[in-house]
């Protein structure tokens, strides 16, 4: 079993036009597909640096003195880079969402398929788990979780039979969370709906919009002028922050104008929106959703 397949491997990194001699950062180090990739384009002068938080990606680690991998979460970016000596880089790389490892691996939590305990953490020394999420989360937090996370219309409905049912005992396992959450999964839609389910649970655990905005944010502050960001994402909620980030360096709202009608925005873009092949879907489902921008520091 491979750790994870890189998705639009050739389009993203592409998207950075690697210099020789330029500083990169891939934020989602994985199995290390992009980052080898990245590497083979680099000259002897060129640095990686790579990010990962979970602690089984350790294990990949690519033998090479030109590449360097953190062990943390990518909200921390700049902090430390810095501790490495480095303020400025030339292109940072983010392949966001779970990686193939951590849905195939049953007792991480993370897929529908497998009974398994609560947990979804992608820093598995996390102190917030599922089952922390499911068990102590008051009804009004779930319904806001499932609502913004997951854009599940029923969500007070699932916050309102999961309070009432841990009444008679924490829930443990993915298995007894289903059961609970039976009459709300009709069998036409059954996956669909864990999915959103689990995605949302997910992204509470991990607070990956939390983080996806810091990242962001810093990265303006990293990219040397023609620097490029490579970010590819999952499901519309990052993919929106994203689209709207590159658009005009905000997450909400539109940018101020000056007294002569300019706006000032910390990017511009690069190409259009790019979405796997049928022959990539076909080779990899996960990378069906997948969703491609690119963008230059200006």
């Amino acid at each position: 079993m491979e750790y994870h397949n890189p998705v639009l491997l050739k389009e993203t990194v592409d998207g950075l036009a690697v210099k020789p001699n330029g500083i990169y950062v891939d934020v989602t180090f994985g199995g290390g597909g992009h980052s080898s990739e990245i590497l083979k384009r680099l000259g002897p002068e060129g640095k990686l640096f790579a990010f990962d938080q979970d602690q089984d990606a350790l294990g990949n680690a690519i033998d090479d003195d030109r590449f360097t991998l953190i062990n943390e979460n990518f909200r921390f970016i700049k902090r430390f880079l810095r501790f490495y000596g480095v303020k400025k880089v030339d292109g940072i790389l983010g392949d966001f969402g779970v990686s193939s490892h951590q849905f195939d691996v049953a007792d991480r939590g993370f897929s529908t398929r497998f009974e398994a305990d609560l947990d979804m953490r992608m820093n598995q020394s996390g102190e917030i788990s599922a089952y922390h999420v499911i068990n102590e989360y008051d009804e009004s937090d779930l319904r806001v979780m499932f609502l913004q996370y997951g854009e599940l219309r029923n969500a007070p409905k699932l916050a309102r039979a999961i309070v009432g049912a841990r009444k008679e005992g924490n829930l443990k396992t993915s298995v007894e969370l289903k059961e609970v959450l039976k009459p709300f999964l009709p069998k036409h839609k059954e996956h669909k709906i864990l999915a959103q389910i689990y995605q949302a649970i997910r992204i509470e655990v991990n607070q990956e919009i939390e983080a996806l905005k810091e990242f962001l944010i810093q990265t303006t502050e990293l990219l040397d002028p023609k620097g490029r960001v490579s970010l590819i994402s999952y499901h519309s909620l990052e993919d929106r922050l994203v689209k709207r980030f590159i658009r005009g360096g905000m997450f909400e709202g539109e940018p101020e104008k000056d007294l002569y009608g300019n706006v000032s925005v910390p990017f511009k873009k690069v190409g259009g929106l790019i979405v796997p092949g049928e022959e990539e879907i076909k080779e990899n489902n996960r990378a069906r959703s997948a969703k491609l921008r690119i963008a230059e520091r200006i």
